[in-house]
């Protein structure tokens, strides 16, 4: 895992990423975090979510893309369902789901170069650790960078 600081949003449009991935609930708010900025500045990313069923627990572990054209050429923003629920106190990161989320990009991206924040390390309250482990090995093999947030 490669790791650096910065902001993942304005790397990606530079043209550093193929591929950036952020966690999602399952209820189709993309409210807060690293969501929000995506929802304003990839309104696509944010219409396949809204064209999933709101609050569907089935939901968890599986994905959602959208492809967007930048002034650096495409980019493939992936919504991974990370977590229920965005409501009350203590973890809400599902460490099952991340898994599947990223054994799903790989088997569906593979060769991309992909970026992503502290999935489920924020605001649903997961241990980067335990995280980045999982990350690490479903994504072994492939060129990814953690951007650990940084204006």
């Amino acid at each position: 895992m490669n790791t650096i600081k910065g902001d993942l949003i304005k790397l990606a449009i530079k043209g550093e990423f193929d591929l950036i991935i952020h966690g999602c609930n399952c209820f189709c708010t993309m409210g807060a975090g690293i969501a929000k900025t995506i929802k304003q500045k990839f309104p696509e990313a944010y219409q396949v979510d809204l064209e999933t069923q709101k609050g569907d627990k089935s939901k968890l572990g599986t994905i959602t893309w959208a492809k967007v054209k930048t002034k650096n050429g495409d980019l493939i923003i992936v919504n991974g369902y990370t977590q229920f629920n965005w409501k009350g106190r203590g973890r809400k990161a599902d460490y099952d789901a991340i898994r599947q989320v990223f054994k799903t990009v790989k088997k569906t991206f593979s060769g991309l170069r992909i970026g992503y924040p502290a999935i489920g390390a924020g605001l649903a309250g997961g241990d980067w650790s335990i995280i980045s482990e999982i990350i690490a090995g479903e994504l072994k093999g492939e060129k990814h960078t953690f951007v650990e947030f940084q204006r």
